[in-house]
């Protein structure tokens, strides 16, 4: 990780690099989301909210919890790809505050009305994306413009989600494009940190066979993948869309092969990476399948190996290595950290199998005691350390 480049404030330590703030409260929305998940299911708790309980439940999954700790993660990055200082202080605060105001308004949208609680829910991603924009521009570093596609993408998946559950009653297109959207970035963003983290440490602890670098091959199966997403978000039942989808887990099956995961069983940090990885080929190939026999195998199952393995998964495993590095900290997993990792992997393969056999409820409900366990796990192992100064800056301006 690069040693954070921050200026010297009178703001809090929490105001003063894009991760701190985010990863803490995308974990705690994460947790609370799904604590109240199962009684709003059975109908024993109610919100406030014009959503009905299915909506709400993906909204702030989607739109809440995912876009804190892409934000945090893309408000870390940037500086380290440009150079240039981070948002920080007032304008962070102000991003923060935005966040927040959109999980009040939806959850109160019944009093808001549901244009009003639209238009400050999806005020956040426009305010990212500008933000994100204007930074990497001012840094010229047009490459990683890319990036901002997906994020882009969700803010129209957001805005569709809003229009959907008032106008149909329920969103359909809406939370296929966000899941999509956010899968793609996680094959981008994995496919970059995974074999480069991966050969950082094989180089320095295990010499030999090292991951094979970013090329054409991870282009093009990126593109492959976008592309069954593409289709699966308009016709999801449609046989095409299944080839596509099927042909898109054989090709990342392989690409995560390429990147040596098996030589780094002793690394936690590096292992829980290719672990979260592991659940794109398996929820693409069960979002395939399904549209072959959907009755042996539903769609949930392939929606819920991506939303809860890969993508759970792989943002608790980069909040925590960000956490540990940029605040001054060892690369090293403890005891704690282990019990989050295997919590959210636990949950994720259980999570599936409530998909596939639906009568066996308790998988469902030990899923979500997982789930809740580990991001709560994750806000309070490291939710001093997010606001406390870096280790080796406490005591002077530097954050």
């Amino acid at each position: 990780m690069a040693i954070p480049r921050t200026q010297p404030s009178a703001y809090p330590a929490i105001l003063s690099y894009g991760f701190r703030p985010f990863f803490l409260l995308g974990s705690l929305q994460a947790g609370l989301a799904i604590l109240m998940w199962l009684p709003l299911y059975y109908g024993k708790l109610a919100t406030l909210s014009l959503f009905v309980p299915v909506d709400w439940h993906i909204h702030e999954l989607l739109f809440g919890y995912l876009t804190a700790v892409i934000t945090g993660f893309l408000l870390t990055a940037i500086p380290n790809w440009t150079g240039r200082l981070p948002v920080q202080d007032f304008r962070l605060a102000l991003l923060v505050s935005i966040w927040i105001a959109g999980r009040v308004a939806v959850f109160f949208s019944q009093e808001t009305g549901w244009l009003l609680s639209a238009v400050i829910d999806c005020s956040f991603l426009v305010a990212v994306v500008v933000a994100a924009a204007a930074e990497i521009i001012a840094g010229r570093n047009w490459r990683n413009l890319k990036v901002l596609l997906p994020v882009a993408t969700l803010l129209v998946a957001n805005v569709l989600f809003h229009v959907e559950a008032d106008f149909v009653g329920i969103s359909d297109t809406s939370r296929r494009l966000g899941l999509g959207a956010v899968v793609i970035l996680v094959m981008v963003i994995g496919g970059r940190i995974i074999p480069s983290f991966t050969r950082n440490w094989l180089v320095r602890e295990k010499p030999g066979r090292l991951p094979t670098p970013f090329g054409r091959y991870d282009v093009g199966t990126i593109a492959l993948s976008a592309a069954g997403l593409a289709a699966w978000t308009v016709y999801p039942e449609a046989k095409g869309t299944g080839v596509l989808l099927i042909a898109g887990a054989i090709f990342n099956a392989v690409r995560l092969a390429r990147w040596a995961g098996t030589r780094t069983l002793s690394d936690p940090l590096l292992v829980i990476l290719h672990i979260a990885f592991v659940f794109v080929p398996v929820g693409l190939l069960l979002t395939g399948l399904s549209a072959f026999a959907p009755e042996t195998i539903p769609m949930a199952a392939g929606i819920h190996a991506l939303a809860v393995g890969a993508i759970a998964c792989m943002t608790l495993a980069v909040m925590t290595r960000a956490t540990f590095g940029h605040t001054g900290r060892e690369l090293r997993a403890n005891s704690a950290t282990c019990a989050v990792f295997g919590a959210i992997v636990i949950a994720a393969i259980l999570r599936v199998a409530a998909s596939m056999a639906p009568s066996y409820s308790i998988f469902l409900h030990v899923s979500a005691v997982l789930w809740v366990a580990a991001f709560v796990g994750y806000a309070v192992q490291f939710g001093g350390i997010l606001m406390q100064p870096r280790l080796h800056a406490r005591g002077k301006d530097a954050r």
